[in-house]
């Protein structure tokens, strides 16, 4: 079973790539380079492969846990990964290809870059926030059954 420390060590991770890159978009040179492309393509992984943890570990537990609030709190979630994940899509779609960025327009470029940012690190509050209480509290109960 995962930690909660190693979720934290994730949306870390993913918090330090997006300060990096809201910092790397605003210059437009920079946008065309291989190292901005790197790190950008690091950050849409690391957002999948935490969500790809959370549904292998965390979301099971507490599907089954007997507490009505606790399942809840694990389909919202889920719900939540699937959006994520759809936004993403659409997002890559409209500025990747092959694991470049195709950037026509810098401004909109920004602006949508940022709502990612800002929906993905929302999504990392409402996890500690949220979500991992709710797991150690099933997963507690579990092995104290």
């Amino acid at each position: 079973m995962i930690s909660i420390d190693s979720m934290h060590e994730h949306n870390h991770k993913i918090a330090e790539y997006s300060k990096v890159l809201s910092i790397l978009i605003r210059n437009r040179e920079l946008c065309d380079t291989q190292v901005m492309c790197d790190i950008f393509f690091n950050y849409v992984d690391a957002v999948k492969e935490h969500l790809a943890t959370e549904e292998k570990n965390i979301y099971h537990p507490m599907l089954i846990h007997s507490d009505q609030s606790i399942k809840n709190t694990a389909t919202q979630f889920m719900s939540g990964s699937m959006e994520i994940k759809r936004v993403i899509a659409q997002y890559t779609k409209k500025w990747c290809s092959k694991k470049t960025l195709r950037i026509k327009n810098h401004q909109l470029f920004i602006e949508d870059t940022e709502e990612i940012f800002e929906f993905v690190w929302n999504r990392i509050i409402d996890e500690s926030e949220y979500l991992y209480p709710a797991f150690k509290v099933a997963t507690q109960q579990q092995k104290a059954a």
